[in-house]
């Protein structure tokens, strides 16, 4: 069912279904009330926030633009850390620190692929502001930066960082149950940069943009192993994505001359040896986001290809422009440049 909704809400000049649009009313009637009573209890930080989030349902790339974004603030001199739900993460107690060793069970894939990427301060927890509190107490950071984070309005923010995939846009542009928007498209309006994932979508004309570069295959067994990308080209790989939106993944593997076996699985999943056990024996190639709950269990053949993104000059001039304005809202206990 949710394969067949996404399927409808993302079809080129399709409607939104007319038996659902009485409970996508309903759903922005509800949400805009959420909205306006978490405001109200809004809470305050000592640190300016970053919000990187998204108005649709599905994969727009927010993990590595939050890995790119984590870069330039630590360019420009601030301490970074970050804040996330942790979504499939199941900890015991709240809030969680996450290491680049923690148990993905305990802390989810996303805040864990960060921490080993970045080695930044992460955080977890269902309330954000309890996550944000432990970082600043304990690490000192400067800045906060909340991994999916744009509904999340008890949290404070400074900036908003809004995702949006280009290929598929904002679907019919409805909302839930609908169309595939938490929010009515006018919030772009609202946020401080809409920030589009690869071509197309040219709804929001002053757009950040970004692409995603593919890295060299990865051994997800033993990561100090490396194997150039282009050394797979015209042979047959088994291809394993459980990300929002695994075909970008595929299409992308496909250009770069790979012959696929597509494996899709749902975003977040737990993976066990058998979902890598195939017939046919040939490498695997997965995402890294997969690949931080594989590691116990892979092979010699199974490989994760990580992505970088990548923006132009003109753009990242003007997200460090935006950034460095952030410095005078910090409190002279934070402030360390």
């Amino acid at each position: 069912m949710k394969q067949w909704l996404q399927q409808r809400w993302y079809a080129r000049g399709t409607s939104p279904p007319l038996v659902l649009r009485p409970l996508a009313s309903l759903y922005g009637a509800i949400s805009r009330a959420r909205r306006r009573r978490l405001i109200a209890a809004q809470a305050s930080l000592p640190v300016p926030v970053i919000i990187i989030g998204n108005i649709s349902i599905g994969g727009t790339g927010k993990t590595p633009f939050a890995i790119h974004l984590i870069g330039l603030l630590r360019d420009l001199g601030f301490k970074p850390g970050l804040i996330s739900r942790g979504y499939g993460g199941r900890a015991a107690h709240y809030p969680l620190r996450v290491f680049p060793y923690t148990d993905p069970v305990l802390c989810g894939d996303e805040p864990l692929l960060i921490a080993q990427r970045t080695g930044v301060s992460v955080a977890v927890a269902p309330d954000r502001i309890a996550a944000a509190r432990l970082l600043i107490g304990m690490d000192g950071v400067d800045v906060l930066v909340s991994d999916d984070g744009l509904q999340h309005y008890r949290l404070p923010r400074q900036r908003e960082f809004c995702i949006v995939d280009g290929a598929r846009g904002l679907g019919n542009g409805a909302l839930l149950p609908a169309g595939p928007l938490r929010e009515a498209p006018s919030r772009l309006l609202e946020v401080d940069h809409v920030v589009v994932n690869g071509a197309g979508f040219d709804a929001a004309p002053n757009a950040l943009r970004f692409d995603l570069r593919l890295g060299d295959a990865v051994s997800v067994a033993d990561p100090q192993r490396r194997r150039p990308l282009a050394t797979f080209a015209g042979s047959a790989v088994h291809a394993v994505a459980g990300i929002g939106h695994p075909q970008r993944f595929f299409t992308s593997l496909e250009a770069a001359g790979l012959q696929l076996r597509p494996h899709p699985f749902a975003d977040h999943h737990h993976y066990c040896a058998a979902d890598l056990s195939f017939d046919e024996v040939l490498p695997v190639l997965m995402t890294e986001k997969d690949a931080v709950k594989c590691r116990r269990f892979a092979g010699s053949d199974h490989w994760y290809v990580p992505v970088d993104a990548v923006m132009s000059s003109a753009d990242e001039q003007r997200m460090r422009e935006s950034l460095l304005a952030l410095k005078p809202a910090m409190t002279p206990e934070t402030r360390s440049v």
